[in-house]
């Protein structure tokens, strides 16, 4: 094999009660990545569309996780690196994580697969330290392992169980809010009273999904800490969570650090009709959006060509 192309999905971090360690894989949305061997052992980007970013190795989240790859496993040959973006960066769904996760993945498997997908999650996370300022593993390990994902520590990474009937509803306005400065209005002293009832809430929602209980799941999935300071970030924030909560949404919250929100449903059909409700409400703004829905992507990045 001397080519590769990936599908590298979206995916929604935090999922209100978990900041930082949950994680969930989307279908449909994401970036795909075209790895090819070259002769000359160096790493390059040769092409990317969709967005606009750079293509220098140092300053390219997929760059970064697969010079961080190549460090540790040596090649007898080179790559060159095509980017599609099909995720806006600043998007809330991911398009750091994507990239970079599909870069290690794709190379991996062109070296004939010496490490498992867990493996490569702390390669991946070092090109989401070009997006975020620092490592972040949660949207990495839902797009490597796929479904739901809880980091419980960088080199503890569980996969979660997930419910078949479980869909998301993503709403996506279209304007950026970088990681980084969202990060910067998370407050640094939590009360204990907040960490108890969030903890609290993060070990409910993990037992729902093992019970499959969907009232549970939908009434764990509450933000005490971060939601307060970044909704105000998002136009009609609260307008949106409560036409999905009053229409049969389990939950609704931002995705990662946003622009982009959630409604998590029971079904996919729930998650379409709340999707053409919060687009019936969003057409009143001058904001441009995006509406996506989707089950949860129980596989993670898939392999779309080889050659």
């Amino acid at each position: 094999m001397n080519e590769i192309t990936v599908f590298s999905p979206a995916s929604v971090a935090n999922l209100s009660c978990g900041y930082d360690v949950l994680g969930a894989c989307l279908e449909g949305v994401g970036d795909k990545i075209t790895i090819r061997k070259t002769k000359q052992k160096k790493l390059k980007i040769t092409k990317i569309s969709g967005q606009k970013i750079s293509k220098l190795i140092h300053k390219n989240v997929a760059g970064v996780s697969a010079n961080a790859f190549l460090k540790d496993v040596k090649s007898d040959c080179g790559f060159e690196i095509e980017i599609k973006k099909g995720i806006k960066p600043g998007s809330g769904i991911g398009s750091s994580a994507a990239s970079a996760a599909g870069s290690v993945f794709a190379i991996n498997e062109l070296m004939g697969r010496p490490l498992k997908n867990k493996e490569l999650i702390k390669y991946a996370a070092e090109g989401e330290k070009i997006a975020c300022g620092t490592p972040i593993y949660d949207n990495v390990a839902a797009v490597l392992l796929g479904g739901f994902t809880l980091v419980r520590e960088k080199n503890d990474i569980l996969k979660l169980n997930s419910p078949n009937e479980l869909a998301f509803t993503i709403l996506h306005p279209q304007i950026e809010i970088k990681t980084s400065a969202s990060r910067a209005l998370v407050k640094n002293e939590v009360s204990i009273e907040k960490m108890v009832k969030q903890s609290a809430n993060l070990g409910a929602f993990v037992s729902g999904l093992y019970k499959e209980d969907f009232n549970l799941i939908g009434r764990s999935m509450k933000d005490l800490i971060i939601e307060p300071f970044r909704s105000n970030l998002i136009p009609d924030f609260k307008m949106l969570k409560k036409i999905s909560y009053s229409n049969g949404a389990l939950s609704f919250g931002i995705s990662g650090s946003g622009p982009s929100v959630f409604a998590l449903c029971r079904g996919i059909k729930k998650a379409k009709e709340i999707g053409d409700l919060l687009k019936k409400r969003y057409n009143q703004s001058n904001i441009d959006f995006e509406i996506h829905t989707s089950l949860v992507n129980q596989i993670g990045i898939k392999i779309i060509s080889t050659s």
